[in-house]
């Protein structure tokens, strides 16, 4: 059987298998029966962000869940650290959220969240998938009323506007936010605006096929080029569901996750806020990033990437600050997932009460040269079935000796081997990712 979850829940293109009407409808009604058979109250809380397909998918996940017996409220368009927030907060048994996260518009996904706010337990993905491909029968399509309520999101913005201390006046703080033409497009301006700060919004007027197209987390170049134009002292880029951040500084540098890291770590350790001297990350994390928490007393904790992954080793260590170097960061001790928008409110508080720019903030923390490649493939075949990636992957790694690494795995969300190398010289490891990349290809590329 095909695996319908990944890293980050299912994804694939709206309206193809298993983001089709009729296989969400089942999903409705699976996830219904497994609450049940767990004893639990089947009732949820749906969101979404604003991708055309969003919609008429929630429709067809509410009508599925409603026939198998459940209730469901939404919330409408909001980000997905939002509906963590709110599944925990009101005792829903399950939150979903309809989202591709970064991808493009026309691939949508499902996110589901325990009554905890945290991502639901593998098991639980197994049974879903199997009820999945066992019930492919769908009683057929049917109006389903689905009406948003403004109220979960009013909620959301006062959870947001109190983790920046009233003590702390924003002054003349000029910040540009693009908002990728996603969840984040109302809010986000919303909040900062509330909170005190000059706010210039860019890519904020989504139409459902706009999200994520030349703008947000992996595409901050026009949110650099207008931090220097308007003169902002931060600017700030989400993804399409709002739970990761980049950054420009007011140089117009883009800074990522792992600078998000370096520099939060080092105020929460001033501030006694830490709980552990661990901060915990992903093989992707820059050898830099450990080097330099190395240096203030800290330890660099790795896990596989994912931020699920990154949360179950935080709750392991007692570690209240983990994250991912594509924008994921997780604050503990206010959300269980990575939150974009909170994130942001936090290194807003760092320049306020340090009265420094994220310039200077950021500058012991010294990246090596780093390379990723994706190679797509026909199947996610384990490597070790082929004696030559396997040899050059290990001749690589005795290249690289204590000064790089490579780390050779499959995305969790799409067709692809990933290949990310670190070393001192970037015309080395460019070589070395061209040479593993092309004996990828040739065993499993299209």
């Amino acid at each position: 059987m095909k695996k319908l979850f990944g890293t980050d829940g299912i994804r694939a293109v709206a309206g193809e298998f298993p983001l089709d009407p009729p296989t969400t409808r089942v999903l409705g009604r699976s996830l219904a029966a497994l609450l049940r058979e767990e004893r639990l109250e089947p009732m949820i809380i749906v969101g979404r962000d604003t991708r055309e397909s969003g919609a008429w998918l929630e429709e067809a996940l509410v009508q599925g869940f409603r026939d198998g017996g459940g209730e469901a409220v939404s919330a409408g368009v909001i980000p997905t650290s939002a509906i963590s927030f709110l599944t925990k907060k009101h005792a829903f048994s399950v939150g979903l959220v309809l989202s591709a996260s970064h991808n493009p518009y026309h691939d949508n996904g499902i996110k589901i969240f325990s009554s905890d706010g945290t991502k639901i337990r593998d098991d639980w993905e197994a049974r879903l998938e199997k009820s999945i491909h066992r019930d492919r029968t769908d009683a057929g399509p049917k109006r389903t009323a689905i009406r948003p309520e403004p109220g979960y999101l009013e909620e959301y913005a006062d959870f947001l506007k109190s983790r920046l201390p009233a003590s702390l006046v924003p002054g003349k703080f000029r910040i540009v936010l693009d908002c990728s033409n996603g969840a984040s497009s109302v809010i986000a301006p919303r909040v900062f605006r509330e909170l005190g700060f000059e706010v210039i919004p860019i890519h904020d007027a989504p139409d459902g096929r706009n999200i994520n197209r030349d703008c947000g987390s992996l595409h901050p170049v026009d949110l650099a080029d207008r931090v220097i134009e308007e003169r902002a002292v931060l600017g700030v880029a989400y993804d399409g569901d709002a739970d990761r951040a980049v950054w420009a500084d007011e140089k117009g540098r883009v800074w990522n996750g792992d600078h998000t890291l370096y520099v939060q770590a080092l105020f929460m350790k001033g501030k006694r806020r830490l709980r552990t001297a661990k901060v915990v990350a992903t093989s992707m994390s820059n050898m830099g990033l450990e080097r330099a928490l190395r240096e203030e007393g800290l330890e660099l904790v790795r896990t596989r990437v994912g931020d699920k992954y990154v949360l179950d080793e935080m709750s392991r260590l007692g570690a209240n600050l983990g994250g991912e170097q594509s924008g994921h960061t997780i604050f503990l001790d206010d959300c269980p997932t990575g939150d974009g928008i909170l994130t942001s409110l936090k290194m807003a508080e760092v320049l306020l009460e340090c009265g420094r720019p994220l310039s200077e903030l950021a500058a012991g923390y010294g990246e090596y040269p780093q390379i990723l490649v994706n190679v797509r493939v026909v199947r996610k075949a384990d490597f070790g079935e082929f004696p030559e990636i396997g040899r050059t992957a290990e001749g690589i790694r005795a290249a690289l000796g204590e000064d790089g690494r490579l780390d050779l795995r499959y995305s969790g969300t799409e067709p692809l081997a990933r290949i990310m190398i670190e070393g001192q010289d970037r015309h080395e490891i460019e070589t070395h990712a061209g040479r593993l990349a092309e004996v990828i290809r040739k065993h499993l590329g299209e």
